[in-house]
């Protein structure tokens, strides 16, 4: 029809060039494997990333292609986010976490044709590359030299004259990364990005209500970027201009502390665990570091615990809690406080930021009960179901899985929820984790957090065992603070306050160390194996 807007599509090159135009003075920092600081800026980040596109098509790599990437949050694997999808191939991020079979299925079912991997995660890639045959092998290297057979990087891209390169030919619907889920329930499952969906939802994270990203701020990424896509967090930064500064393989608090004060940092996101290491260090080394430019640490990945949120806010520092999934690109929600509550108590304001938020711009919400949507009353529960143009419509070629995907084109999430008159979404817990105790539901998020707020308990997981009487019971397993001590009934006096009796874990169990997913979470089904069988 005439009169209508141009047809430009919505693409990751697109979002290069506009880096390379506007931004390409503004720097990129990345640590290495032996702490050194590399400095480059957008511009030089675009350069190579062309060259390794170049570098790619030589060796015969395509559109539609996958590329597998095993590295750090680092500026070569910013370099390949741009460099594969602007070829029409598709980036394949690899968690190097992950069981070595594990790695060897999702490289074998998404095909894998090369892999892009930093020298210290050559064992990673031993450990199952026997498993897959890719066609090359890319060494990122530190100093060392290349192993016999592979290929070097730096070499690859000197070859390579950035001017060759050429935009794709294809539509912004084309597939541009992949990610796979983290398989908790059976195999993993790939999720497809296509350049439309990344760019809509790169957009999205930037707005104020949801990471608040702009030109003047320095934003460090420590949620991998071999997961999720970093939360959007390196196309964002580079749509609006914002420093990046990129951590490697060095997450310890005291190294992030290190780069939060040295880089001014005004933004900084990663999964619970990851700040509750550094909270130790900022209070193990209260005022050696000037953190008053980090306005903001985003929070995602698991709830986050109350006290954790009032234990930063007592050193001036603001969380801001977020909720998404791999199948959403991921950002769903984001606990912004609202306009509405700028003037409430404290209480309220906190009530409302231990919650995960009202969701993002492009993503609808409804939540699913017995019979079916229930209603935003902040107290009826269901399964939250989720649409949008950066959710997911299917998994990758795998037939499991298709019942989270319903007729009306909505994704069951597996989150049991709630929803308030706000459209604030308070998770209850995963489906398969709450607790059935006598017909009634236990929450186990409510008691972690509860458990967590108590001074001796530096983590925190609940599970379900069986019971005769009442089918299933809550058992809590609890990492104690060093030095510090708690007995059962102390634990148990501390709960009683906010729940009632028969949400009580009957049983307590103390370990050293709670068992994590590859992602960071809580591996409750480890906790089961150990525990509830044996109940």
């Amino acid at each position: 029809m005439q009169g209508l807007m141009m047809d430009v599509p919505l693409t990751i090159d697109a979002i290069l060039d506009r880096a390379e135009q506007i931004h390409g003075r503004v720097e990129v920092v990345s640590r290495r494997g032996d702490r050194s600081l590399h400095r480059t800026t957008y511009g030089e980040v675009a350069d190579r990333a062309r060259r390794l596109a170049v570098a790619l098509a030589a060796l015969g790599v395509g559109a539609g292609d996958r590329v597998a990437t095993l590295c750090w949050n680092q500026h070569e694997h910013l370099e390949a986010y741009f460099a594969i999808p602007a070829l029409g191939a598709i980036i394949h991020t690899l968690n190097p976490r992950l069981h070595d079979d594990e790695l060897a299925y999702i490289a074998g079912h998404a095909g894998d044709r090369v892999i892009l991997v930093d020298e210290s995660l050559l064992p990673v890639l031993t450990s199952f590359g026997d498993r897959h045959a890719f066609e090359h092998a890319i060494v990122i290297g530190q100093g060392g030299a290349t192993p016999a057979g592979m290929l070097d990087y730096e070499t690859l891209l000197a070859g390579a004259d950035p001017a060759a390169h050429r935009r794709r030919d294809g539509a912004e619907d084309d597939a541009a990364a992949m990610c796979y889920t983290s398989g908790t329930t059976g195999r993993p499952k790939g999720v497809l990005y296509s350049h439309r969906s990344l760019v809509l939802h790169s957009l999205v994270a930037a707005l104020p209500d949801a990471f608040a990203i702009g030109g003047r701020d320095v934003l460090l990424p420590v949620v991998p970027m071999f997961h999720a896509n970093a939360w959007g967090v390196p196309y964002a930064a580079a749509i609006v201009g914002a420093k990046l500064v990129l951590p490697g393989q060095h997450l310890d608090g005291a190294s992030l502390l290190e780069l939060l004060a040295g880089e001014r940092v005004t933004c900084t996101a990663g999964v619970p665990t990851i700040w509750m290491g550094l909270l130790e260090e900022i209070e193990r080394d209260a005022g050696a570091h000037d953190l008053s430019a980090l306005a903001t640490l985003i929070v995602g990945g698991s709830a986050v615990p109350r006290a954790m949120l009032e234990a930063y806010d007592r050193h001036g520092l603001r969380i801001v809690q977020a909720w998404g999934m791999t199948e959403m690109s991921p950002l769903g929600t984001v606990a912004r406080l609202p306009a509405a509550l700028d003037e409430a108590p404290r209480a309220e304001q906190l009530d409302f930021r231990a919650k995960q938020g009202i969701p993002s711009p492009l993503v609808e919400i409804r939540a699913q009960g017995e019979d079916g949507p229930v209603p935003w009353d902040g107290a009826t529960m269901g399964e939250l179901e989720v649409r949008g143009p950066f959710v997911a419509a299917s998994y990758y070629e795998s037939p499991e899985g298709a019942e989270r995907f319903t007729e009306d084109g909505w994704f069951k999430t597996g989150d049991v929820v709630s929803i308030d008159a706000r459209a604030c979404v308070e998770i209850r817990d995963r489906a398969k984790d709450l607790i059935k105790s006598g017909g009634e539901w236990i929450s186990s998020v409510a008691l972690e957090n509860a458990l967590m707020a108590h001074p001796a308990v530096a983590e925190a997981a609940v599970i379900a065992v069986p019971d005769e009487r009442w089918q299933e019971r809550p058992l809590a397993v609890v990492v104690l603070r060093a030095g510090r001590a708690a007995t059962p009934e102390e634990l148990r006096e501390h709960l009683a306050g906010d729940f009632e009796r028969w949400q009580l874990p009957n049983a307590f169990e103390f370990i050293d160390q709670l068992p994590r997913t590859a992602t960071g979470k809580f591996k409750k089904s480890a906790l089961r194996e150990r525990f509830a069988a044996g109940r």
